[in-house]
Order: C-alpha cells, then sequence, then structure tokens
C-alpha cells in the first residue's frame, strides 16, 4: 500500500513539473500565475543608437532646410520679402505707377528721373513731383508751347509805369519762370542800350541787293531813347506779371516783345494772353509771396 502510495504522488508531481514549464516557455515570463498587465519589453542597445542616430540626423536636415546660419535666414528673408513684393504689387500695385514702369522702356529721361525708385509708388511720386517742379510736366514732347495764338489787350496802360500781365495754361516750373524771365530781362536791356528808337530806322525800308549805306553821323545825333525801369517777374499759380517804365523808348518796342512771346508761346511756353495794364488780374492777392502758395519770381 505504501509503496503504491509513494508511486501515486511522484506521477502527480512529474506532471505538475510538465505543465509548470511549458506555460513558462508559451508565455514567456517568469510566473505563470501573475493577474496583472505585462511589462514593456525592453528595446536592445542596438535599436536605441540607431533611433538617436536618425532623431539627429532629421535635426540637422530641418536646421538647414531653415536656415539656421545668418547667411541662410537673410537668404530666407530676402526671399519671403519678394514673393510679398509680387504679391503686392500683382493685388495693390497703382495703375499710374505700372504706366510710368512702361514708360521708362521707351524714355531714357524718365528712367534718369525714376532711377532706383521703380517698385516703390511713393518715391516714384516724390521723384515725378520733384522734376515736374523743376522742369515742367511733359517728359517726352520736345515742342511744349501752344498751337493757339495767345489774345492781347489794353486796359489804361500807361507806358510811364503799368503792368503787363501773362496767363498761362497752367502754373509754370522752375524752368518756365526762368525761360519767361530771361526773355523779359533781355527786352529790357535792349530797351536800355536805346535799341526801340524809330528815330533812327534807316535800314528798315532798305534792300540788301544793292549795298544799303548806313549814316553813322545821323545814329549819333538823333535824339536817343531808354528804357528807363522795370521789376522782377512774378507769377501766382498760372499768373505772372512785370511792372515796367519804357521811359523814352517808342511803343514798338511792344510790338517786338510781342513777338518774341508769339514764339515762346508756340515753342516753349503756351501763353493764354498778354494784358498791357490793370492793376489786378486773375486772383492775384498783394503781399503773398510765399512758395507755399504758387509764388515764384525772376528777379531782373
Amino acid at each position: 500500500m505504501e509503496c503504491c502510495a509513494s508511486s501515486s504522488k511522484f506521477a502527480a508531481s512529474q506532471c505538475f513539473r510538465f505543465h509548470f514549464s511549458k506555460q513558462f516557455r508559451v508565455r514567456g515570463c517568469g510566473s505563470s500565475f501573475s493577474s496583472g498587465p505585462k511589462s514593456p519589453r525592453a528595446l536592445p542597445a542596438m535599436e536605441i543608437a540607431s533611433a538617436v542616430e536618425k532623431e539627429e540626423s532629421f535635426s540637422r536636415a530641418a536646421a538647414k532646410g531653415s536656415g539656421t546660419t545668418a547667411r541662410e535666414r537673410r537668404l530666407l528673408r530676402v526671399r519671403e520679402e519678394k514673393r510679398k513684393r509680387e504679391f503686392d504689387r500683382a493685388n495693390n500695385y497703382p495703375a499710374w505707377a505700372k504706366v510710368l514702369e512702361d514708360a521708362c522702356k521707351d524714355d531714357e529721361e524718365l528712367r534718369g528721373v525714376l532711377g532706383d525708385s521703380i517698385g516703390n509708388p511713393e518715391l516714384m511720386r516724390k521723384r515725378v513731383e520733384e522734376r515736374v517742379r523743376t522742369k515742367g510736366r511733359d517728359f517726352r514732347k520736345s515742342k511744349t508751347g501752344s498751337v493757339l495764338a495767345f489774345k492781347v489787350s489794353f486796359r489804361d496802360f500807361n507806358p510811364l509805369g503799368s503792368f503787363i500781365w501773362f496767363e498761362l495754361y497752367g502754373a509754370p516750373s522752375d524752368k518756365d519762370v526762368c525761360l519767361i524771365g530771361s526773355v523779359i530781362q533781355s527786352w529790357y536791356v535792349m530797351g536800355r542800350l536805346g535799341a526801340f528808337n524809330s528815330s533812327n530806322l534807316q535800314l528798315a525800308n532798305s534792300s540788301m541787293d544793292y549795298n544799303p549805306i548806313y549814316d553813322s553821323e545821323k545814329a549819333v545825333t538823333v535824339m536817343p531813347s531808354s528804357f528807363h525801369d522795370i521789376g522782377d517777374v512774378e507769377f501766382q499759380d498760372n499768373w505772372g506779371r512785370v511792372w515796367v517804365d519804357l521811359g523814352t523808348s517808342d511803343f514798338f518796342a511792344i510790338d517786338i516783345l510781342l513777338n518774341c512771346l508769339t514764339v515762346l508761346s508756340s515753342e516753349y511756353l503756351g501763353i493764354q494772353q498778354v494784358v498791357f495794364g490793370g492793376r489786378r488780374m486773375g486772383d492775384w492777392e498783394e503781399g503773398m509771396i510765399s512758395p507755399e502758395d504758387g509764388y515764384k519770381s525772376f528777379k531782373i
């Protein structure tokens, strides 16, 4: 009986060991009786090193693409600003600025005026305004006068002290003021030297085909005539004036002036009308001598 009991205990022990070792191999853990969650599997050292290396490589590539150096950051900023300018230009660029840019292709003077301001509407506007102020409005036209003849009128004109008024088609530039001022100054200098003397017109009705004779003695003995005085040429917007005292000059001095102004108006500076006499024309205001109010002058 004892032998049989011993055999039964040994068989049961062997069976328990067989089943325990099978469960251990299948589950791959230290105990088959644990009912809690399984612990995460530890990564091999080579896999960890490979992951770290990949992460560092990705970081280096990302840093290189974003421009971590000063030069790369600057290039990125330049490209971004260029894209922004192109977008603004396509969507918000003024039409007049585009017209000026197109005109620059055929106009060397306009290119010189705009210079490096192309692409910057505000700077382009300032450059054009400065050019208009100093040299006039027309960029391309060589003949800047008017095809219409100006009107001439007299209003109680006193040759010994009166204003001569000029009405232009628009406010003159500095160049225009200098041009018309130079004409008036030349007219005054000739009158001051006695050029407007009808008593000594020896060759006016002579023919050059027969070698005319000029009598110098007669020229010396005639009564001299002289332009006495003149004021500065002044402008307020499109109205200009000059005060004159013709003195003993003959009235054909006015014809000489009108002949000069006729060519000046048709070729260079359009004039609407010339008025001899009168104390106030247009919107002229006495004492308004500030350039901010449109006042300009030419000193004679």
